[in-house]
């Protein structure tokens, strides 16, 4: 097995709280009956923040040093890449990835593998660093010399992965989030 970043740092990572939960909220349409999907998710430091407004919470994630952190008695990890996700087509009601997208091996292939999983009414939330902030652009260039295999998109790459009309990206500082609906 390649070294893996993220076993490293997942104990940190688990301790850092997510600081823009009202603005995923609004933009994932929360609360909201049924299940979600956290792409990426890790720690589950952002789903366990959401656990209240959904019946149901899955993490799938590709890092066991990661799902290891999860609160187990309420996150349901699961050990996945996102370009093949192990859940029946349209099982969701909001699916949501949070600073995940630029780790992805495959960004196409994960953003059908979201659609396909993702109930007719849901909504995807993907929140990446916005790779047009100059911060951003340090940020990606320290994950490429640490051989992180990151791949930043900018929001308009990363909603032209997905259907003409569906999406809609809100920019706010060095974050951007990009919402698609089905």
């Amino acid at each position: 097995m390649p070294f893996d970043h993220f076993d490293v740092i997942a104990p940190i990572y688990a301790r850092v709280t997510y600081s823009s939960l009202d603005k995923m909220r609004e933009l994932a349409g929360l609360p909201v009956k049924g299940r979600l999907l956290d792409i990426g998710g890790g720690t589950g430091r952002v789903a366990s923040a959401l656990l209240d407004d959904v019946d149901e919470v899955i993490i799938a994630d590709v890092s066991m040093g990661m799902l290891r952190q999860t609160h187990r008695s309420t996150l349901k990890p699961v050990c996945s890449h996102s370009e093949s996700l192990p859940f029946p087509d349209n099982f969701f009601d909001r699916v949501i990835m949070v600073d995940a997208l630029h780790h992805v091996i495959d960004q196409p292939a994960s953003a059908h593998e979201m659609l396909r999983v993702l109930k007719p009414g849901g909504r995807i939330v993907i929140e990446e660093p916005d790779i047009n902030s100059f911060a951003v652009k340090l940020i990606a260039l320290a994950e490429k010399l640490l051989l992180m295999r990151s791949h930043f998109l900018s929001p308009l790459r990363i909603a032209s992965l997905f259907p003409a009309g569906s999406t809609n990206i809100v920019t706010e500082d060095s974050s951007a989030w990009v919402v698609i609906s089905k």
